[in-house]
């Protein structure tokens, strides 16, 4: 990790405040932050710099993952011989312990009770479609209330004060995340009032998602392999209205935390820091920026619906 003296809370982005002042009322109070996310690597995507943010701020921060990510497509050449082989989830969990190392913070699996945490219950579903939906421990073809139960069983254990996960459209709809977001909203609904968290859901703001590909623009250097998005091309559906967006953890200081663990996810996420700074790929080879930003939204755990 970066050293760094807490608290390190950024400046709310124009009037968005941070996760930590919308809790502690810009008290010096540390928190207890759970992220729940579908694979392993989506939780330094998605929720990186608000994990790496809060754990050098002293708060106590935890990753639940809810499957191996089985059905990953392997980018490096000498690891290709993982994609659909049974060896890759055990991989993929390795590079996810390497992972919360470097970003500091604590990880379990959505599993069937406390002695089990090693090992997720479900399995990646794979995209929409896909043969891997009809496995018999697809995560997406879980029950929810069973999937929400154990997962409120953890989170009664940990009694945190806030927890991360996607919204209803699972950040760019595959199915796994969609239906982490059903899991993660019914868990937090199930809890009694004096335990239950607070709930914010990862968005983009559409301004914020149009500096990034003007960035990309002019960083991303020629002879890359790597496709740069255009101002036209069509937006994930988790880039939204500016408006809706009503929080934000604004720290660069913490991005080489992420880069260290995005390179332990290496059969997923190429990192590449050949410009101003660091930017990455999936599988897709499309670019994308790495800055220093996330934006959020709470979610009313009662209705599942955006809190404005």
């Amino acid at each position: 990790m970066t050293e760094q003296t807490p608290p390190i809370d950024a400046p709310p982005q124009g009037e968005r405040p941070s996760l930590s002042q919308a809790l502690t009322g810009g008290e010096d109070r540390r928190l207890k932050v759970v992220a729940v996310h579908a694979h392993p690597d989506d939780e330094t995507l998605a929720t990186g710099v608000a994990l790496a943010h809060h754990a050098a701020r002293g708060d106590l921060v935890h990753v639940i993952t809810a499957t191996l990510g089985e059905e990953g497509e392997v980018i490096p050449q000498d690891l290709r011989h993982l994609e659909g082989d049974p060896a890759l989830g055990p991989h993929r969990a390795g590079e996810l312990h390497r992972a919360m190392a470097a970003l500091g913070v604590e990880h379990d699996y959505l599993a069937a009770g406390s002695s089990r945490l090693s090992k997720p219950r479900w399995r990646d579903s794979g995209m929409a479609g896909s043969e891997a939906a009809a496995h018999p421990r697809a995560f997406a073809g879980a029950p929810i209330a069973v999937a929400a139960d154990l997962l409120a069983e953890r989170l009664g254990i940990l009694l945190p004060d806030l927890v991360l996960t996607y919204d209803a459209q699972g950040g760019y709809g595959h199915p796994d995340h969609i239906q982490t977001h059903r899991v993660t909203v019914a868990a937090v609904a199930s809890l009694p009032e004096r335990l239950r968290p607070r709930l914010y859901a990862v968005l983009t703001p559409s301004s914020w998602a149009r500096e990034d590909r003007a960035w990309l623009a002019e960083q991303v250097p020629a002879g890359t392999g790597l496709t740069v998005p255009t101002p036209d091309d069509p937006f994930p559906p988790s880039v939204v209205d500016d408006a809706l967006v009503t929080h934000a953890v604004v720290d660069p200081a913490v991005v080489p935390d992420q880069v260290r663990a995005l390179r332990e996810h290496a059969t997923q996420v190429s990192v590449r820091d050949d410009a101003a700074a660091p930017y990455f790929a999936l599988s897709n080879d499309i670019a994308a920026r790495l800055p220093g930003r996330e934006g959020y939204a709470e979610v009313d755990p009662d209705t599942g619906d955006l809190i404005r």
